[in-house]
């Protein structure tokens, strides 16, 4: 969702639905985007930053960017796994970069046309590849494939912001992450940038203003 007048849309919707997104808007930055081009390249990349910091995930990716030239998948599976573990990656995300280039280069995944399936089945597709689970195909339709409606109810973050946005207890799990968002379909995929967000401005923002003192 990159057109300015779906956010607007979207905005509005779930500012409705919900007062504490209402709220939550008037605190955070402005959405940044998080659009990328689909393709091998940043599939392989959402692979890399699955459980590691960002500073970590760009670290290894640029060691690996620099040593995949050009950047395509039978350039991948030139290098073996203890190459690819040597510029950084682990043993398992070795061996997934590799599964996700042979997946395309026998066109048992065909990124180039998965934008004309809709949601379930793109998941479905993705999640087919070993090393892909239900984060990273959302994570792809998000950023990649613009869809409206993702909501990764697993993402760690996510789950941090609702609860701090939602005055939990506890953090709320998958299941009752679900059920909170019913409310913001069809336009979930902003709903998750909105706590994105907040995550980084609001529920970050007293530990990074620690560090600096």
């Amino acid at each position: 969702m990159t057109d300015e007048g779906d956010i607007a849309a979207a905005l509005d919707h779930i500012g409705a639905q919900d007062p504490d997104f209402a709220h939550a808007l008037t605190l955070i930055q402005p959405l940044p985007t998080r659009r990328r081009p689909a393709g091998f390249e940043h599939l392989a990349k959402i692979i890399v930053e699955q459980q590691v910091s960002l500073a970590s995930a760009e670290a290894i990716w640029g060691r690996l960017y620099s040593a995949v030239t050009p950047f395509l998948p039978e350039r991948m599976l030139d290098h073996t796994e203890e190459e690819l573990r040597a510029l950084g990656l682990s043993r398992q995300k070795a061996r997934y970069c590799r599964a996700l280039a042979e997946e395309i280069l026998s066109e048992r995944l065909q990124l180039d046309i998965l934008h004309e399936h809709d949601d379930e089945n793109v998941l479905a597709q993705l999640t087919s590849v070993k090393g892909i689970g239900r984060w990273t195909a959302e994570i792809y339709m998000i950023s990649c494939l613009g869809r409206a409606d993702i909501w990764p109810a697993g993402d760690v973050a996510l789950q941090t912001a609702f609860g701090h946005l939602k005055n939990l207890p506890t953090r709320p799990d998958a299941a009752k992450m679900d059920e909170l968002a019913e409310p913001l379909r069809p336009y979930r995929t902003v709903a998750a940038r909105i706590l994105w967000r907040y995550y980084a401005d609001v529920v970050q923002a007293p530990t990074r203003k620690k560090v600096s003192e």
